[in-house]
């Protein structure tokens, strides 16, 4: 009887236990489930708020991009994009500090640095824009631009499992001359990734586009900087062995249908050569575009922004962010649009090399006698070693500037000349005129021996805002053009030397 009341009482005991264990369960649950109620409904007010917020502030895009009729697909984008931008300044204070400050001093200065500023924030929708809009440019650049890549054995082109930037390769250091680059552009560049990660940066309107395999997923695409730059170190013209009538017509002699085949081959050429000319228009097309809309975002994001010279700094530091890392991928492809002129430009520099500045058809007042001048080695030197570092820079705007330099060195150049010449040290406020200008900025062409100077110029003709060419820039301009043009027209006879200049 007391072994069944212990055994009673011992499983009464472990019973008990079990209950308290269940009870405790019952009401961890129910805590449980107060708290995930009270959790859903802080979410769903959480969420009401957020949507009235983005109702409101679409409410006033509305108001701002208010139309008449029918909305365009890219108003319809631009009204998206300042959505974006009103919801980006409610959870960032700088944008409010940066209006106050422009409002209290509006300077110069203070309007590059907040634009460098903008710049360099990745997570701001104007910055994304510009990130998608580059992304879109290089896609398109890369399959032309690879696809003559030459196969040398002492280059091999081999994948890049790297996770560097393809939209900005590292640069070799050039020498020191103008001021280093803003700030916005080294910020932004820093954050530039590959365009297989793209979609993670691009705004909530571009992730489908952006998510897009056949632009985004392949690691050849990914890892192709490389050999872009590859192929643009070895662009240089190479003279095709020279044929001569005896071995062509040997040829004829041995294949009856030669002809028929070269035809079809120069046909085939040709429309090679209207498509990607077609497809350069296309590109500079899409760089208008984009430039367009990225200013028009920031002047809606900075009203402060909108007047004359505030918008042309504004203009100036979205083009250098653009260009910056698109540049080399972009003269690629001009280079092989105007590749012919290239051509003959090195032709024209390999038999005029050792031309004097008389043979141009400089007057002789207006360079030394002797080789050993202050200004270098030869003649103008000061200028021609500044017009060869036009080709280190990445921005449009920065190479006009060289070209600038370029011919107010020889216009210093020429000044001083003409005083060693004449005996004069009275300095002239009109040393050389147009007619002067033109023999000696070829010869200073010439003696650059660069053929990609005519590419160069092609594309800041391309991409110069027409601001830029009303005044001396424009002139500048288009007097390289036109000392290349001279250039390029020696070896044909039209403009000539003296044949015993002929190497």
């Amino acid at each position: 009887m007391v072994r069944n009341m212990f055994r009673q009482s011992a499983e009464l005991g472990v019973f008990w236990r079990k209950l308290k264990a269940f009870v405790k369960t019952l009401s961890l649950q129910r805590q449980m489930m107060e708290n995930l109620i009270i959790a859903k409904a802080r979410q769903d007010a959480l969420q009401r708020k957020m949507e009235d917020r983005r109702l409101r502030l679409q409410e006033e895009a509305n108001r701002r991009f208010a139309a008449s009729g029918a909305m365009t697909p890219e108003e319809r984008e631009q009204r998206i994009l300042y959505t974006n931008v009103l919801e980006y300044e409610q959870d960032h204070d700088w944008p409010k500090q940066w209006k106050a400050k422009m409002k209290k001093n509006p300077d110069v200065s203070l309007v590059s640095n907040l634009v460098s500023y903008l710049l360099s924030r990745s997570d701001h929708p104007v910055v994304k824009l510009l990130r998608k809009h580059q992304y879109r440019v290089y896609n398109r650049l890369y399959p032309i631009v690879s696809k003559g890549l030459p196969k040398s054995p002492a280059m091999p082109l081999r994948p890049r499992h790297s996770i560097h930037n393809p939209l900005h390769p590292e640069t070799p250091k050039r020498p020191v001359r103008t001021a280093c680059s803003t700030q916005s552009v080294k910020s932004f560049s820093t954050d530039l990734i590959s365009p297989s990660r793209s979609h993670n940066l691009t705004p909530k309107y571009e992730e489908e586009e952006a998510e897009d395999p056949s632009e985004q997923g392949t690691m050849d695409r990914e890892n192709s900087f490389e050999d872009l730059e590859q192929f643009v170190t070895q662009m240089d013209w190479v003279p095709p062995p020279s044929s001569t009538d005896d071995t062509a017509s040997d040829s004829d002699l041995v294949c009856d249908f030669s002809v028929p085949l070269e035809r079809d081959e120069s046909h085939v050429q040709e429309l090679e050569k209207r498509a990607v000319k077609e497809h350069l228009k296309a590109v500079v097309k899409d760089i208008h575009i984009a430039i367009d809309q990225l200013l028009s975002m920031c002047l809606l994001s900075f009203e402060c922004l909108n007047t004359a010279s505030f918008k042309d700094l504004c203009l100036a530091s979205i083009e250098e962010a653009f260009f910056t890392p698109l540049w080399s991928a972009l003269v690629a492809l001009f280079r092989k649009v105007y590749v012919e002129r290239e051509q003959a430009y090195e032709t024209s520099v390999k038999l005029y090399s050792d031309a004097s500045p008389r043979d141009i058809g400089i007057p002789l007042k207006l360079f030394p006698q002797n080789t050993g001048s202050p200004q270098g080695s030869y003649p103008y030197g000061s200028a021609i070693q500044e017009l060869k570092l036009l080709i280190h820079d990445r921005c449009p705007q920065r190479k006009l500037e060289c070209i600038v330099r370029t011919l107010r060195l020889i216009c210093a150049c020429a000044e001083d000349y003409r005083c060693l010449h004449e005996g004069d040290t009275t300095p002239k406020t009109a040393a050389i005129g147009a007619d002067d200008l033109l023999p000696i900025l070829s010869y200073v062409a010439l003696r650059c021996q660069c053929p990609q100077l005519v590419s160069e110029c092609a594309a800041l003709e391309e991409f110069i805002h027409e601001g830029f060419l009303i005044g001396e820039e424009g002139y500048c301009l288009t007097s390289m053009q036109s000392a290349l043009a001279y250039v390029e027209s020696l070896h044909t006879g039209v403009a000539q030397l003296p044949v015993g200049k002929l190497i």
